[in-house]
């Protein structure tokens, strides 16, 4: 089912969303070649854990039968791993890594919900275009996300921009609705037929997440049950913001 927002609901979603922007700030500046995967979970959840909130995301149950809940408190996926990389120990961030990370912040009694992909020290120009693809995809899709339009329209948007540059999305995953639920209705493809899906609202809280892959549009799940691959081994990029449908334009409550 749908939620629409009460004006009270929305400032209290705010205040979560504002604390994931925060955290992606402070990621940013402490990011680099050397660090493990852990290392940027364990700053990313003192970060949270200080300023009031839960990472929502540790402790997440799979879904899959013999698959434990997931441990971390982001999902940091490195080149040819699209999304839900589980946090390490002995994952060494290397020099011009292409690093997506994904986080979901509990405060308020509402999520907020945002991916970055970050290129760690000196990258290429083939890594950088990837990773601004990626990023401008979301924004492309959410010029549709407007009083009137419906869920095609933004997934449309999307897929035609990341196709139209060389690229493929990620099919088997989507953006979805959020709220006092990490994962609320609608689902939000990043591919599709302008036209179709559920009528936007004011009041309509939406995660808009494109997932890019510089080759063929083929995943695996690693043996974790929670890592998702590119078959070829082509690198890949996540960005996403959760955002809420006004009576205007787009508000994008986790970009500070």
């Amino acid at each position: 089912m749908v939620t629409i927002k009460s004006p009270k609901e929305i400032e209290k979603m705010k205040e979560a969303c504002k604390l994931t922007g925060f955290v992606y700030q402070e990621i940013e500046k402490y990011i680099k070649p050397g660090l493990t995967t852990m290392d940027l979970d364990r700053f990313a959840e003192k970060i949270i854990r200080q300023n009031g909130g839960i990472p929502a995301q540790k402790g997440y149950p799979s879904g899959e039968k013999g698959v434990p809940a997931f441990p971390g408190t982001l999902c940091v996926s490195i080149n040819d791993e699209i999304i839900h990389g589980i946090p390490s120990d002995t994952r060494v961030i290397q020099e011009g890594d292409v690093v997506s990370i994904d986080l979901v912040v509990y405060k308020n009694g509402f999520h907020g919900d945002a991916a970055r992909t970050y290129i760690v020290g000196k990258g290429t120009p083939e890594k950088q275009k990837l990773v601004d693809i990626t990023k401008q995809a979301f924004f492309e899709g959410i010029q549709y996300a407007v009083k009137g339009n419906r869920i095609g329209d933004i997934s449309h948007a999307i897929g035609e921009y990341v196709q139209k540059n060389g690229y493929n999305v990620v099919r088997e995953f989507q953006g979805h609705g959020i709220g006092e639920q990490m994962h609320e209705d609608p689902g939000i493809p990043n591919y599709g037929k302008a036209g179709r899906g559920l009528r936007l609202e004011p009041g309509m809280t939406l995660a808009v997440e494109p997932m890019v892959m510089m080759g063929k549009p083929n995943i695996c799940v690693l043996d974790d049950g929670w890592t998702i691959v590119t078959e070829d081994e082509s690198l890949a990029a996540h960005y996403e913001n959760t955002i809420l449908i006004t009576e205007k334009e787009p508000e994008i409550l986790t970009l500070l």
